[in-house]
């Protein structure tokens, strides 16, 4: 059975609610450096009517090289607020599922201290498939009041991390392809090496999805994805990836599973394979 605070939302329950005022709907598309059109530009061309556009680039602490990492409780609050999002609304994220971003967002909104949010399964291209509505242009809406408090148990850092190879307390998850995490081929984030972080587990985050549909794979096929990659459930979780937004697919999942208190390496690969950066394994997990 899965809990009864399930993260998703199906699209008949969107479609449903949608003339709900106190419901808040967010595109939360993402693509990797260099791939055009842009996200943004997608969202102007068609996105769920009403939907604003919540951008994981500039939603992020902009003094920090390292590619969208976590803003603080301010910048949150105010980046949402402008969004029309208030403490008091209910916020369903979708992405258009060339990367699957949407939990990024739910994380973030949860771990900002905001536990009504949901991810919609299968987002914009199950919409389309089913032949509802879109809208195209910018959504200007009236700004909202929204107040963040980070916990900080939702995120980990570097230094944690090393401190962990040490106790080996927590297990470490990787979202990333196969090829990456063993280190068979060069890294698409420029300038960082090949491999994994030592001891972690490897469970790609492709491999939680019906490839036909979008949605994610039934509670029983997500069990055995994270325990035929050696994943203990009962016991102490971080996930990681490239940089820090499909390990939250990893993290929805085991929240689908009953899974509470696991955390994310927000500087995920792009901070642990820079040139000088800590120990990396290479090779099967």
């Amino acid at each position: 059975m899965p809990p009864n605070d399930d993260p998703l939302v199906s699209t008949d329950w969107l479609a449903a609610h949608l003339d709900d005022p106190k419901l808040k709907v967010i595109d939360a598309s993402y693509k990797m450096p260099g791939v055009l059109p842009l996200p943004s530009e997608d969202y102007l061309k068609a996105h769920i009517p009403g939907a604003v556009f919540f951008n994981v680039n500039t939603i992020a602490d902009p003094d920090d090289p390292r590619p969208h990492m976590y803003p603080g409780a301010e910048q949150f609050a105010r980046d949402v607020s402008a969004l029309g999002i208030s403490s008091d609304d209910t916020v369903v994220a979708y992405d258009s599922g060339g990367w699957v971003a949407a939990p990024r967002a739910w994380w973030m909104f949860l771990s900002f201290g905001h536990p009504d949010v949901k991810v919609l399964d299968g987002g914009l291209r199950k919409w389309v498939s089913e032949a509802r509505p879109t809208e195209s242009g910018q959504v200007s809406p009236k700004p909202g009041k929204f107040q963040a408090k980070l916990d900080p148990s939702f995120v980990r850092s570097k230094h944690q991390l090393l401190k962990n190879l040490e106790t080996n307390r927590e297990q470490l998850v990787d979202a990333r392809p196969r090829p990456r995490f063993e280190g068979t081929v060069a890294e698409p984030w420029s300038g960082r090496r090949s491999g994994h972080i030592p001891g972690s587990r490897n469970v790609p985050y492709a491999d939680l999805f019906d490839p036909n549909t979008g949605t994610m794979k039934s509670l029983e096929e997500l069990r055995r994805a994270f325990n035929g990659g050696g994943v203990d459930l009962e016991k102490p979780i971080v996930t990681t990836c490239g940089s820090g937004v499909s390990a939250l697919v990893l993290t929805l999942a085991l929240y689908r599973l009953g899974a509470r208190g696991t955390a994310l390496y927000d500087g995920s690969w792009a901070e642990w394979g820079l040139p000088d950066g800590p120990p990396v394994a290479t090779g099967p997990a």
